[in-house]
């Protein structure tokens, strides 16, 4: 399952959101404002989806998330 990390009021997290529930993708909400080390890794890059220890940094398109989830990064 994927998990995006981000927190409550972030514009660009929510933008997140919206595409992926678009995709009609599963994903787990991880608010970094209540983890110190969340906040200091992500802090700054939010929204970030995560998958078996990858990443994908914010801005991403549909495309992007499907070539996250198909495991290529191009």
């Amino acid at each position: 399952m994927l998990i995006l990390y981000g927190t409550e009021g972030c514009h660009l997290c929510h933008e997140a959101q919206t595409l992926l529930q678009q995709m009609d993708v599963a994903w787990r909400d991880i608010d970094i404002i209540d983890h110190d080390d969340l906040l200091d890794r992500y802090g700054t890059r939010i929204p970030v989806l995560q998958q078996h220890g990858r990443e994908l940094d914010w801005p991403f398109q549909q495309q992007d998330v499907l070539r996250f989830l198909a495991g290529t990064t191009s």
